[in-house]
């Protein structure tokens, strides 16, 4: 069998991460190889007002206008995502005629070293699911982890309602 392509595709946290950084998280997986995968966590946003952070491009930043806390790995680079792709921080979206009108800015990313994330999977640490294009941009990203797992219907639908604490009554 050959093995599952993760690129393009979204991660969403199982009940199996429990606490931590990863818990109830939903992650765009950016890249992914022999080498490992790389990917970002939609639905963690800081307080970090994104135009104090990076002049231009931050004025674009969808709301809530924040940077996102894209995951524990390389947090002192940036990551700026557009519908349409990856966007190039460097250049100044005003010299450029086909310039995304909105981004999402990300602070550090998530890694995984070869055959960690396959084997997370193979442990249903993560269902793997379809994106919808709304996904990267969400107005509402603190309730992505139950939208996204919603729409998957099924058992997995059921998920959605998962309390934060099974001992809460």
């Amino acid at each position: 069998m050959p093995p599952i392509e993760l690129a393009g595709r979204l991660l969403v946290a199982t009940p199996l991460v429990g606490d931590g950084i990863f818990d109830r998280t939903v992650i765009s997986v950016l890249a992914h190889s022999d080498e490992g995968a790389l990917g970002v966590i939609l639905n963690r946003p800081t307080a970090t007002p994104a135009a104090e952070v990076l002049v231009g491009w931050g004025a674009r930043a969808a709301a809530p206008g924040v940077v996102f806390d894209g995951g524990p790995v390389g947090t002192d680079g940036m990551i700026g995502l557009a519908r349409g792709g990856a966007v190039d921080l460097h250049l100044d979206p005003d010299d450029l005629p086909d310039a995304p009108a909105e981004i999402r800015l990300f602070v550090g990313q998530a890694g995984w070293g070869p055959g960690q994330l396959e084997g997370e999977v193979a442990e249903r640490a993560w269902w793997v699911v379809e994106p919808e294009p709304i996904d990267l941009v969400t107005r509402r990203p603190d309730t992505l982890w139950e939208d996204v797992l919603r729409r998957q219907g099924g058992v997995t639908a059921w998920y959605a309602n998962y309390p934060d604490d099974l001992r809460a009554g």
